[in-house]
């Protein structure tokens, strides 16, 4: 049953997105979108659920720029300390887009609407920082298309909604023509809301007071008037970071093998001395061959070893820190064994002289 489950969760984390993108793109169009509220919702809530699903398994996030990580992990693309912040910024777009979602034009007063627009365009600002910040890494997978998708969508609903609002507004504005030519002030608002560009004003007038809101927040506490940077560039590895974090770590090589080694002699059998990276190592048959696998792999595939090299390293560690003793070490020996034969099989079928490839594994 687990297995259906899995099976269905990857049909819908593939088509979601898609689906989702080409709906959004018709009630855009269409002049009687279909479920318009539903499928906002579900893009955005479904689509942050997935995008953060893809950012862990796309990227091994383990920690802020100042901390040293292994090779093959990233730090994180935002900065842990500035979260506060981030999550402040947020908070009026999704607050705006979800006025504007669920509300008429002719029920917001200007001030209100002004203020939601507002709030919407600094979210996909947001949006778009974000978008340039994983970039960097982001484009070397061909899934990161789904980052993409999901800002697009941001962006695409914001439009829509924006856009609505607005023509509800004037036609409410329309009806009332008449009612207003006996009131001037009211009269002239209309008039320059009939051009949309005129509406950037009072827009721009209130994105400038949400924004200094903002940093007013930052500045109480304690985030800092530059925040909304420093988010960005306190970090390692992405688009915007201007720090430099420690060396990275280096793993132990073979894990596995290399405890099993450390067994019983009668069981695990060690052949001889070996030398790693300046250390003596005590080396078995079944340590070669796993190192000799790798070098065929890292010769004739180094993208592909790359991901193995990277899988291995995740898991094989901590499950090697658990090998505390020679009773251990044998288990795992054996458990490595049809590996082993595996391996063996492979340097068999693609290599010319394999034995002299696994002899030289590790030789001093």
């Amino acid at each position: 049953m687990s297995e259906v489950y899995t099976f269905l969760f990857v049909i819908i984390a593939l088509l979601a997105p898609g689906t989702l993108t080409i709906w959004n793109i018709y009630n855009c169009i269409a002049k009687k979108p279909k479920f318009e509220k539903t499928i906002s919702l579900l893009t955005f809530v479904l689509g942050a659920f997935l995008y953060l699903l893809l950012m862990i398994v796309m990227f091994d996030l383990s920690g802020d720029w100042d901390k040293a990580i292994y090779v093959g992990q990233y730090h994180y693309p935002l900065s842990s300390k500035y979260t506060f912040a981030f999550m402040l910024i947020l908070l009026p777009g999704i607050a705006g887009y979800l006025t504007l979602l669920f509300s008429k034009g002719d029920k917001l007063p200007p001030l209100l609407s002004a203020l939601c627009v507002s709030g919407v365009l600094i979210l996909n600002v947001m949006s778009l920082a974000v978008a340039l910040q994983l970039l960097k890494n982001a484009i070397m997978n061909p899934f990161s298309i789904f980052f993409m998708v999901y800002h697009f969508n941001v962006l695409l609903l914001s439009v829509r909604v924006v856009v609505r609002h607005l023509r509800e507004q004037i036609e409410y504005y329309k009806t009332r023509e008449e009612e207003l030519k006996a009131r001037k002030g009211l009269y002239r608002f209309y008039t320059k809301l009939s051009s949309i560009s005129q509406y950037a004003l009072p827009v721009l007038m209130c994105l400038f007071f949400i924004v200094a809101v903002l940093e007013i927040i930052f500045v109480l506490t304690g985030q800092g008037l530059d925040a909304p940077i420093k988010m960005f560039t306190d970090t390692a590895d992405w688009t915007f970071s201007q720090q430099i974090p420690p060396p990275p770590l280096e793993y132990d090589g073979h894990y596995l093998c290399t405890v099993a080694a450390g067994g019983h002699k009668k069981i695990v059998k060690p052949t001889r001395l070996g030398r790693r990276r300046g250390a003596i190592i005590v080396v078995n048959r079944q340590l070669c061959i796993a190192n000799a696998f790798e070098d065929v792999i890292q010769e004739r595939h180094p993208v592909f070893h790359r991901k193995i090299r990277h899988f291995y390293d995740t898991h094989g560690y901590p499950l090697s820190r658990l090998i505390t003793n020679e009773r251990r070490a044998d288990i795992v020996y054996f458990l490595m064994k049809p590996l082993e034969w595996v391996f063996l099989i492979f340097l068999y079928l693609v290599d010319r002289r394999p034995e002299e490839r696994i002899e030289r594994q590790y030789s001093l």
